[in-house]
């Protein structure tokens, strides 16, 4: 499941340069009052094992589904966003984040993690889901975030695992997943 949405103000448009302080605000961001639709709570209800993302909006996500993670860890952290400076053109931070996301998708990841090591850590994330489901048969929870969820569910499927419910790309979205066997 991906987190709520964030709770940080509307910005303004910034320059490339400033979308590192907007990055790192939107990694500190809770959900604040960001309420969970139905379908996550039932989700929720649902899970034997709930795991998480470190980052402070996935943990808070759990605790508007009034869940406790059993386990959080930074492997299921979000992919970063590199920056790229590009003058003085000013855009919204959603369009920077889009474009920077774009760019770190065609192998520009500048300094921070490539893709292909987001890949191999979404693949290790992957295989500690499925090592919890199979050593105990139960429902497992991911709140994690976008893309890492999209790079997991990738892993997932390479091993033979069925998607159930495809994810949607909106704030509480979720997939479900099943074992092949």
């Amino acid at each position: 499941m991906r987190h709520g949405r964030p709770d940080i103000p509307d910005a303004q448009r910034l320059s490339a340069r400033d979308m590192r302080g907007w990055i790192t605000a939107y990694d500190l961001a809770d959900t604040g009052s960001s309420t969970p639709p139905a379908i996550s709570r039932q989700l929720a209800t649902q899970a034997d094992i709930v795991i998480s993302s470190d980052l402070p909006r996935a943990m808070s996500s759990l605790r508007a589904l009034g869940c406790t993670p059993a386990h959080t860890d930074a492997l299921y952290r979000e992919a970063e966003l590199p920056v790229c400076h590009l003058g003085a053109v000013k855009l919204s931070p959603l369009t920077w984040a889009g474009l920077f996301r774009v760019l770190w998708l065609c192998g520009m990841s500048g300094d921070v993690e490539s893709l292909r090591a987001a890949k191999a850590r979404a693949a290790q994330a992957a295989q500690n889901l499925i090592n919890l489901a199979s050593a105990s048969d139960e429902n497992v929870l991911l709140m994690g975030h976008g893309i890492m969820n999209r790079l997991i569910a990738s892993a997932l499927l390479s091993k033979g695992w069925r998607e159930i419910l495809k994810p949607g790309k909106s704030y509480w979205s979720a997939g479900i997943y099943r074992s092949p066997t």
